[in-house]
C-alpha cells in the first residue's frame, strides 16, 4: 500500500494533467525562476515513506511510551486537574454543527452557536456571582492578564499589584502583557502560604490599579477576600480574583465578597487534561465594566414572532474599534471548550458540582491527615481545597521519579519556581479513590524511609 493517496491527494496522472495545463513538462521547472544556488540540492534528510499500517503500528508504539492518568493514579495539578468528564460531553461537542463552528460572524445564522455560549456566560455568572461574562478566552492566564489590562485602562492607573501566590505561569503573561501598555507590575510577598496582608497594605498606593490574587490560591489555600478587598477599597484599586471555578460550588463567590473582576480557567469542569491544553478562560465582571469587557457578550432577545432567539450584543475586539484604541488583542474565544464546559455543568446540575467540589475537598483532607498521622509536615496553615504542600526529607525530583516506577504520577515541584527545596504540591481530586491514596502514602513513606 502507497501513502501518497494517504497524504498526497494527487496522483502522478493528476500531476502530469496540471503540468500539461501549465504547458511546463516537469514539476523542477515551475521552480526555474529561483537561482539554483539557493535551491535545495537533493532529498531532504527525512525518513523514506512507508505505508499506513506500519506507520500507525510505529505511532502506537511511541505513544504507548507515555505514562498517563489513564493508567496511573495522578497527583500533579498545579493547574491542570484530573477531574471526571461525563461521556455525554465528547458525544456533544463531536457533533459537525459543533464541532466545525467557527466564531460566528453572522450570528443570526448560529442560533445553537449562540444558545450554547449564552448558557455558558450564564453559568460562570452563578459560579461567580458576578453581573456579566463574556464567551470565553483562551485559558486562564491570558484572562488575567486581560483583566489586569482592563483595570489599567479603567483606573488610568499604572501599577498591577499581583500576590505572589498566583500561578507562577499567570505573572510570567502578565508581566509580558505589561510590556506593550506600559504598566508596571509588583509581586505581594506571601506569609506561609497565603498573600502577606501587611505586605499589601506597604505596597498599595495611589498609582495601583488593581490587587490581583488566586482563590484558592496556588498552593490551595484559601485568600481571605473580605480583607483583600477592603485594602483595595481602601486605595480605590480594583480587586480582581483568579478562581477554580470547580471550587466556587463551595466556596462563597467572589463576586459576593467585593470581586470587581472574576477570572479563570474552566478546565475543571468538563476540559480534558490532553497534557497542558488547550484550555477555556472565563472573564466576569461587575456591571459597569460590561462595555470595556474583551472578546464577545451574547444576548438574548425575542424575533418579530416573539420567540426566543440570541444575538452578539457587544464585540469588543480590535477589529471592530481604531487599534490604537484598543485595550485587548483578543479576537477569538474557545467555543468548543465553553462548550464542553456547559454541557458539564449541565449534566452534573448544581448538585453534582457541589458533590464533586465536596469530594475533592474531603480526599485532599484525608490525604493530608494521612500523611500527618505517618509523620510529614504539611506547610499549609490556612484552610486548603484540593491542593496541599508537603515537605519531604528528599528532594521531589527524586522522590518522584521513584513514585513513578511504583506506578504514581506524583505531585508539582515548588523548587524551580519558588526555590522551596523538597517541597512537593500535591492535588487530590474525585477521581483519586481511598486505596490509590492509601497507596500513595504508603509508598512515599517507603521511599522517605528507605
Amino acid at each position: 500500500m502507497s501513502s501518497t493517496y494517504r497524504y498526497l491527494p494527487d496522483t502522478k496522472q493528476d500531476q502530469e494533467e496540471m503540468l500539461e495545463f501549465l504547458q511546463v513538462s516537469s514539476i523542477d521547472d515551475l521552480f526555474k525562476d529561483i537561482p539554483a544556488d539557493i535551491r535545495l540540492q537533493g532529498e531532504l534528510n527525512i525518513p523514506q515513506a512507508v505505508p499506513e499500517p506500519l506507520l500507525v503500528k510505529k505511532m502506537n508504539q511511541l505513544a504507548s511510551k507515555n505514562l498517563n492518568a489513564n493508567h496511573y493514579p495522578t497527583f500533579l495539578g498545579a493547574g491542570t486537574y484530573d477531574h471526571y468528564i461525563p461521556s455525554v460531553v465528547d458525544h456533544m461537542i463531536s457533533r459537525s454543527e459543533f464541532y466545525t463552528a467557527y466564531t460566528p460572524y453572522q450570528p443570526e445564522i448560529s442560533q445553537g452557536e449562540l444558545q450554547a455560549i449564552f448558557e455558558f456566560q450564564t453559568m460562570v455568572c452563578e459560579l461567580t456571582g458576578m453581573d456579566v461574562a463574556n464567551s470565553s478566552m483562551y485559558d486562564g492566564f491570558t484572562s488575567l492578564a486581560e483583566a489586569a489590562s482592563l483595570a489599567v485602562a479603567s483606573t488610568r492607573r499604572s501599577k498591577i499589584l499581583v500576590s505572589k501566590a498566583v500561578h507562577p505561569e499567570s505573572r510570567a503573561i502578565l508581566r509580558t502583557v505589561a510590556d506593550g501598555p506600559g504598566y508596571t507590575v509588583e509581586e505581594v510577598q506571601l506569609t506561609d502560604e497565603i498573600t502577606d496582608l501587611e505586605k499589601l497594605k506597604e505596597q498599595i498606593d495611589k498609582d495601583t490599579a488593581a490587587v490581583i490574587v488566586q482563590y484558592p490560591n496556588f498552593f490551595g489555600s484559601i485568600e481571605d477576600l473580605t480583607e483583600i478587598k477592603k485594602i483595595a477599597e481602601e486605595n480605590k484599586a480594583l480587586f480582581i480574583v483568579s478562581a477554580n471555578p470547580l471550587s466556587l460550588a463551595l466556596l462563597q463567590a467572589p463576586g459576593k465578597l467585593g470581586a470587581d473582576i472574576v477570572i479563570g480557567d474552566m478546565q475543571p469542569l468538563g476540559i480534558p487534561m490532553s497534557f497542558g491544553g488547550p484550555h477555556c478562560g472565563y472573564f466576569a465582571v461587575s456591571k459597569k465594566f460590561m462595555r470595556k469587557i474583551p472578546g464577545r457578550i451574547v444576548g438574548q432577545t425575542e424575533d418579530e414572532k416573539g420567540q426566543r432567539g440570541f444575538v452578539l450584543t457587544l464585540q469588543a475586539r480590535e477589529q471592530h474599534i481604531r487599534r490604537d484604541k484598543a485595550s485587548s488583542n483578543i479576537c477569538s474565544n474557545q467555543a468548543l471548550n465553553a462548550l464542553a464546559s456547559s454541557i458539564c455543568m449541565s449534566s452534573l446540575g448544581k448538585q453534582g458540582i457541589r458533590q464533586m467540589a465536596q469530594l475533592n475537598l474531603e480526599k485532599a483532607d484525608y490525604m493530608a491527615k494521612t500523611l500527618k498521622q505517618k509523620g510529614f509536615v504539611i506547610l499549609n496553615q490556612s484552610p486548603f481545597f484540593n491542593e496541599f504542600v508537603v515537605e519531604l526529607p528528599r528532594p521531589v525530583k527524586e522522590v518522584n521519579a521513584k513514585l513513578l516506577e511504583a506506578g504514581i504520577i506524583g505531585g508539582y515541584d515548588l523548587e524551580s519556581d519558588y526555590g522551596y527545596e523538597n517541597q512537593m504540591l500535591l492535588a487530590v481530586t474525585e477521581q483519586r479513590t481511598k486505596e490509590e491514596i492509601d497507596q500513595f502514602v504508603e509508598v512515599l513513606e517507603a521511599i522517605v524511609n528507605g
